[in-house]
């Protein structure tokens, strides 16, 4: 067929599929292509905004600690250096403050508070290990001079170690932790108890095993005997109970503080929370939430990184053990060092050398149910201390 004479007509365009015939298809697709790609492109703008609103806003939960950091400023020269630069020391302290939202059902606020618990957490060079020691609060230790809150300072004196947060607050704790160990604390963190019960339900509670049933009124805790979940309240009467559980001293505490927490660790380091964003952001908000920290690790870049550490490092290999501790000779309701054993752990962590924990069969026998030398290791042989590791879990 020809339009004029000896002219081939132009074949015609396809049809497209579904167009009404005559219709101008070019202008159409064009139009509908515009309007998804500005559709795309407020989804994406959306997107980003929210994350950078929850971004913000668990930036913005977090406290700083500058009045610690400004003491310790000035007591520069007197702390220890630190042998590995690249392993990190950081000290977590539990406050059995009162004040505030949520505390004051466990007692009445004197306007003091002292460290119901404190780990010291080192972090291995190579991401190979973590190993959290936790302190006696009545091990008997020097405490320097502090600074009081009214700006007055205390005197020097040997007492009972949680009473230096009481004395000087976080800053006073640091330095006679670094006086007792000779390690260079590089960051800190300071949880309450409201702070504490949010961070397990967030992670929707953590699984205990109690052989006997246990009924604490001063912890607020009643619970049946067996395998059980535990959830905010409960978690935390049960790792502040002394008098009903076990042989009610405080070495039976920190022993179930350490198995608790490495239960924590095993629920917080699964995939089922750190790979759902709906169960993630309530443990990161309430882990903001919940700490005042020094200004190096105060933002959620900082935090991200420090979990991302612990990410690395395998679930056997993130330990708890309590420094090597007897009954003070002169109060066997207070603690003192095992000597050399005390020494020795100090030793290995303020140079990052490997620490090996092993359960003890003994405890009942007295300072970690091992005689004084029994501590003590050949030179060549990696330590081994009373402890246990997060793979064990509470209900080993």
């Amino acid at each position: 067929m020809t339009d004029r004479a000896g002219t081939p007509a132009e074949p015609d365009p396809p049809a497209t599929e579904g167009a009404a015939p005559g219709a101008p298809e070019g202008p159409r697709r064009r139009h509908w292509l515009r309007w998804t790609a500005l559709g795309v492109s407020i989804a994406v703008l959306v997107a980003a905004g929210v994350g950078w609103w929850f971004y913000r806003k668990l930036d913005g939960n977090i406290t700083t600690d500058t009045t610690a950091a400004a003491e310790l400023q000035e007591y520069e020269k007197e702390r220890p250096a630190a042998v590995v630069s690249a392993a990190r020391n950081i000290l977590l302290i539990g406050s059995d403050t009162r004040a505030g939202a949520g505390n004051r059902k466990y007692g009445r606020d004197k306007g003091t508070q002292r460290s119901d618990t404190t780990i010291l957490l080192h972090l291995s060079a190579g991401k190979k290990s973590a190993t959290a020691v936790s302190v006696p609060r009545d091990l008997m230790v020097t405490i320097p001079s502090c600074r009081k809150p009214d700006g007055t300072r205390t005197r020097e004196q040997f007492a009972q170690f949680n009473w230096a947060f009481e004395f000087g607050g976080t800053a006073c704790t640091i330095r006679t932790v670094e006086k007792l160990t000779g390690i260079r604390v590089d960051h800190h963190m300071v949880i309450d108890f409201r702070g504490f019960k949010k961070m397990v339900d967030a992670v929707d509670g953590v699984e205990v095993c109690l052989k006997e049933p246990v009924n604490d009124p001063d912890a607020k805790l009643k619970l049946p005997a067996g395998r059980q979940t535990l959830h905010g309240e409960q978690a935390l009467g049960f790792v502040r109970a002394r008098k009903s559980i076990g042989n009610g001293s405080d070495t039976d505490r920190m022993d179930r503080q350490q198995q608790f927490l490495g239960a924590l660790v095993n629920k917080v380091q699964s995939d089922g929370v750190l790979l759902n964003p709906t169960k993630l952001y309530p443990v990161l908000d309430a882990a903001t939430k919940a700490i005042t920290t020094d200004p190096g690790l105060d933002s959620l870049r900082d935090l991200y990184d420090l979990a991302r550490s612990l990410r690395a490092v395998p679930t056997e290999k993130v330990q708890f053990l309590t420094v090597p501790r007897r009954s003070y000779r002169y109060d066997p309701n207070r603690d003192e060092l095992v000597q050399p054993a005390a020494s020795q752990l100090f030793k290995q962590l303020r140079e990052d050398r490997p620490v090996v924990v092993a359960p003890d069969e003994e405890k009942e026998s007295g300072a970690d149910g091992k005689p004084d030398d029994a501590d003590t290791p050949a030179p060549s042989v990696t330590p081994t201390f009373t402890g246990r590791n997060a793979a064990e879990g509470v209900c080993s």
